[in-house]
């Protein structure tokens, strides 16, 4: 057994037989047995490779269902089993349940964002994801998991400010009326509902009833990974307050253990146990697991992982530095890995600015869009009043023909045709000027989208030809025959005609409509 190993017995079996309080009343927890734990949780490390790639290989099953149905419930899934992992993953995912999901699954969305968002130091924006929840619509299972979700959000936004106490403790309050409004629907006897007892204990400085809690739910069989590690991380720091810090080891070392098995990524266990061996001298594995909670950080997208983590190096780096070249060699590691991880930060850096830029041009976009429907309402209004003036104009015509008893010359307007052709031509020169006002460039745009020789050119006025006029209703929605048809007084078929001779001169035939469609939209990606 190695030097640092037998400091570290030594301090756990001093503190031990001291009269140090046990973890678990009744039970007491030997240096000895923390060192077991210790080289259990050194051994699962060695397979960490392995539980990572099964989960990875569950997640790329669910990426296949994803890619077959493109619906919401596959969508949130496969984010349900990138959290923890890849939470960058997790949250592009669960914005493509919320835009093809109904607003259930949009809800589930927003709460599953607002919980993880805080992990990347996002704290406005999470608060800002869980306001967007109606709560008065939710199901009730949705309803648990809200509370659920608003919880964990709360929770880490109050780790978050820790070092700012009115906001933490703000936050903590807030943490603490989910979990009692959570604790109110789960159901009796489940693992949720033990733990969430638990843990609400442990909050509120209630260890002895937290801890008789906690215990039994480790006791129980079959309990999931997650609740193992976040049950036995409470049984830690209840063990430190009470100074039995052999017990703070093993629980810690059971915490991370679980994490190691479901391959979750973003983690305290790990790190703080890396911490107390740099404590205690055992450097070798101070850097071993400090290196691994970094790394897991860098890959799960956990920002504020990662500067825990950062901020935990330099006990490394002051141990080897009384050490022999071989301490010193080590130590260029550390440094090397804080290299990585500014390159991860500055990367970050010009991801946000990326994401910026693209928002701008986004509300550039809106800009533009919002003045097309105000020059839209404006056309439409003008058009309105332009012919409730003409029908205020025929129907005197008409009271003062038959008034003066002239029927049959207003039989014979009606019948030749004449006072519809001449309204008519109005209407195509009302609406050609409001069209060509909206997209101006829609000729060119239509003739981009057609064969060299295929141009079509406008009428000699500067307005819209026939062909044109058929692509302009269709760019404004009206696209059955029989309505184009109507207004443009054609027949049905010869409207038919038209369009299929137009999609004969486009380039690409199939897409041809679909493409005058998007002329003047906002660019996707925008």
């Amino acid at each position: 057994m190695n030097a640092p190993r037998l400091v570290l017995l030594f301090l756990l079996l001093v503190l031990t037989c001291a009269g140090a309080p046990a973890a678990v009343p009744g039970v007491e927890v030997s240096a000895r047995e923390a060192d077991a734990a210790l080289r259990r949780l050194d051994q699962t490390l060695t397979r960490r490779d392995e539980y990572a790639r099964r989960r990875q290989e569950r997640i790329d099953s669910l990426r296949g269902v994803c890619a077959e149905r493109g619906a919401a419930a596959p969508y949130a899934a496969l984010a349900e089993a990138y959290t923890s992992f890849n939470n960058d993953s997790a949250l592009v995912y669960l914005d493509l349940a919320s835009r093809v999901g109904d607003d259930a699954a949009r809800a589930r969305a927003y709460m599953h964002m607002a919980a993880l968002l805080p992990l990347a130091g996002m704290s406005e924006s999470a608060e800002t994801m869980l306001e967007r929840v109606d709560t008065a619509a939710l199901a009730p299972a949705d309803r648990l998991l809200y509370y659920d979700r608003a919880r964990q959000m709360y929770s880490y936004l109050a780790a978050l400010f820790e070092r700012y106490p009115l906001m933490s403790d703000t936050y903590r309050a807030h943490s603490l009326h989910m979990q009692e409004r959570l604790l109110a629907v789960l159901e009796p006897e489940s693992d949720e509902r033990l733990f969430n007892e638990g843990e609400y204990a442990y909050l509120q400085g209630r260890y002895s009833r937290a801890r008789a809690l906690l215990s039994e739910l480790l006791a129980r069989r079959g309990l999931s990974d997650m609740l193992r590690a976040r049950a036995a991380h409470h049984m830690s720091v209840i063990a430190r307050d009470d100074g039995d810090e052999a017990a703070r080891i093993v629980y810690l070392a059971e915490s991370a253990m679980a994490d190691v098995r479901s391959a979750t990524r973003e983690v305290t266990s790990l790190q703080e146990l890396g911490t107390a061996m740099s404590d205690y001298g055992d450097i070798d594995r101070a850097y071993a697991y400090l290196s691994t909670a970094l790394a897991n950080a860098v890959a799960c997208g956990a920002d504020v992982r990662m500067l825990e983590s950062a901020r935990s190096l330099p006990y490394i780096e002051q141990a080897y530095a009384r050490k022999t070249a071989q301490a010193r060699s080590i130590s260029r590691w550390v440094m090397a890995g804080m290299a990585v991880l500014m390159l991860v930060l500055v990367g970050l850096l010009i991801v946000l600015h990326r994401e910026m830029s693209r928002l701008r041009q986004l509300q550039q976009s809106l800009r533009a869009a919002n003045r097309t429907k105000e020059i839209y309402m404006s056309q439409f209004l003008k058009l309105c009043s332009i012919y409730m003036d003409k029908l205020k104009q025929f129907s005197k015509l008409v009271t003062r023909k038959i008034g003066a008893g002239q029927v049959d010359d207003l039989y014979r307007m009606a019948r030749n045709g004449k006072f519809v052709e001449e309204e008519s031509r109005d209407f195509y020169e009302v609406f050609d000027r409001a069209f060509l006002h909206i997209y101006p460039t829609f000729v060119d745009s239509v003739n981009a989208l057609l064969r060299p020789g295929e141009r079509i050119e406008p009428a000699e006025d500067g307005g819209l030809n026939t062909d044109l006029r058929i692509l302009a209703f269709m760019r404004l929605g009206i696209e059955d025959t029989a309505s184009i048809a109507q207004v443009l007084n054609y027949s049905v078929n010869t409207i038919y005609s038209y369009r299929n001779r137009l999609r004969a001169r486009a380039i690409s035939r199939d897409t041809f409509e679909a493409d005058v469609m998007r002329i003047g939209s906002i660019p996707a990606g925008c």
